[in-house]
């Protein structure tokens, strides 16, 4: 079964999206993990599972203005002929003028769409004056730049007032996990402000970087969204796109299984031999 697609401007966007903390090196775990994960994701292992995403019907990825994943994504359509989308963002800088210059660089290498970074975003959010203070010029220069313009943020009152400021946005960028790991609010608030927003909203951290497991956390992040909400996901290995793709296709059918795990100290529960 094909992931289904989501329009966002001109350009659609497979359900399942390619998230890069992972290959970057934000684990949101541990400095231990982030030194692995910074050493282990070389370019060529970034382009591996990227292949793999398109393989298996995840068309983009999502990531900041960084090198290395420009490189990745040139060696996948080097060696593919395909080109995954890229739904960037810039990165946290809090100065306006820095903003600027990842846009124009995010232009230069072609992005297809472009979110402001929920560090400046949030920052400058000047929730009295129900404004966001800097963000017209910014959201201009990404539109005249040729990509589409979004606004990434870890506050669920930014996607109220960007709407009825009639900023504009395409898409947003909001965390929602069932641990409520970086959610600003109650996640049943997190999730209603998602679904009563019209527009596309892609959900980062759905697995709580790691702290839920897979099936939990698709079929909580899925029952709480729109069916035009992306999902951003961090893979390490072709196992857990696959594995991942799996989930979704099945509670999209309504059909989902778990696939138990199995050790040593689950022998007593086998009813099965």
């Amino acid at each position: 079964m094909a992931l289904p697609l989501i329009e966002i401007g001109e350009h659609k966007i497979s359900k399942l999206i390619c998230g890069t903390n992972s290959f970057l090196g934000f684990s949101h775990f541990s400095y231990a993990k982030d030194t692995f994960m910074k050493r282990y994701f070389t370019v060529e292992r970034i382009a591996e599972v990227m292949k793999v995403c398109l393989e298996n019907g995840i068309n983009s990825f999502l990531g900041p203005s960084d090198q290395k994943l420009a490189d990745a994504r040139k060696v996948v359509q080097d060696q593919t002929g395909r080109k995954m989308i890229w739904i960037s963002t810039t990165y946290g800088h809090k100065e306006k003028e820095k903003q600027m210059e990842d846009i124009k660089w995010l232009a230069k290498q072609k992005a297809e769409i472009c979110l402001i970074h929920a560090s400046y975003t949030d920052s400058h959010l000047v929730s009295g004056e129900n404004r966001i203070e800097g963000i017209e010029e910014l959201l201009s220069l990404i539109r005249q730049s040729g990509m589409v313009p979004g606004l990434s943020t870890h506050r669920p009152e930014t996607l109220l007032l960007a709407e009825s400021r009639g900023y504009d946005v395409e898409c947003y960028i909001l965390p929602l996990n069932i641990a409520g790991f970086l959610c600003a609010v109650e996640t049943n608030w997190q999730a209603q402000i998602i679904r009563q927003t019209p527009k596309p909203v892609m959900i980062i951290k759905p697995l709580a970087a790691g702290r839920v497991m897979p099936y939990e956390a698709l079929s909580y992040v899925l029952a709480n969204s729109k069916p035009n909400d992306p999902i951003a996901i961090g893979f390490m290995s072709r196992e857990e796109v696959e594995e991942d793709v799996e989930i979704v296709n099945a509670l999209l059918c309504g059909k989902g299984e778990i696939k138990l795990l199995y050790s040593p100290s689950k022998s007593l529960l086998e009813t099965e031999k």
